[in-house]
């Protein structure tokens, strides 16, 4: 269904999210969700809209630069009706094209051909007749999705670094054992005096690996718990945005 397929749970999501955006709007809600981006920082060309246009005139495929204004539009709503222009103009163009291959594949007699062309043809002039509403709808999806793609970023930067203090953990962990079992091998070898002196050594040095492991254990606790906080605070502001956009 998406132009950039992510997990099902997320497909889930956003299309629910479009459709809360779209309402009862049949026609819009198809149309967007074969043409805006589960992630638009991945999913949407980072060339200027002049090269991808320029690329669209030569090529015949103007689906990069169309998915380019639509979101550079949904992001700077004070130049909203350059845009709808630039889309319009970008349909135009396509439609065009489209025409013309349509005219060359009928005299090949190719029908499948054809009726794929007439369907892209009739989006694109939809397109051109919702631009306006197109536009308002991904400006609040994209809106969504760069914060939500923000949040991902976070918990993915938080995970690294508690892979990285496990990791650290672990070696820590070793180095300990390794210490200890080196430490039985070199008392075998020691008078009584000094035997019992390793020993007393060796049980200070049992305490103070015991003080760290319980302060990392704390330590782990306390990132679970923000870990937490985080989440919760994140669902309450998703919930909040949610109804403002119910009550916009």
């Amino acid at each position: 269904m998406w132009k950039k397929k992510e997990k099902k749970k997320e497909e889930k999501e956003e299309e629910g999210l479009l459709k809360e955006l779209c309402g009862d709007d049949a026609k819009l809600y198809y149309f967007l969700s074969y043409s805006l981006c589960l992630d638009p920082l991945a999913g949407i060309s980072e060339k200027d809209l002049d090269i991808l246009t320029e690329e669209a005139g030569k090529s015949g495929n103007f689906g990069p630069a169309v998915d380019k204004a639509i979101f550079e539009g949904a992001q700077n709503p004070g130049e909203r009706e350059r845009y709808i222009k630039v889309i319009q103009n970008l349909a135009l163009k396509a439609i065009h094209a489209m025409e013309q291959e349509k005219e060359k594949v009928e005299k090949e007699g190719l029908t499948e051909r054809v009726a794929s062309l007439e369907r892209r043809i009739e989006n694109h002039k939809f397109m051109s007749e919702r631009t306006e509403d197109i536009i308002n709808v991904a400006s609040k999806f994209y809106d969504e999705q760069l914060v939500e793609l923000g949040e991902d970023a976070g918990r993915e930067a938080r995970g690294k670094e508690r892979q990285r203090a496990e990791n650290d953990e672990r070696r820590t962990v070793e180095l300990e054992k390794m210490r200890r079992e080196a430490g039985k091998t070199e008392r075998g070898k020691m008078g009584r005096e000094e035997k019992r002196e390793a020993e007393k050594q060796d049980k200070r040095e049992e305490l103070a690996a015991e003080e760290r492991k319980t302060a990392r254990g704390e330590e782990r606790k306390e990132a679970e718990g923000e870990e937490r906080r985080i989440g919760e605070l994140e669902k309450a502001e998703r919930e909040a945005r949610k109804e403002e956009r119910r009550g916009s």
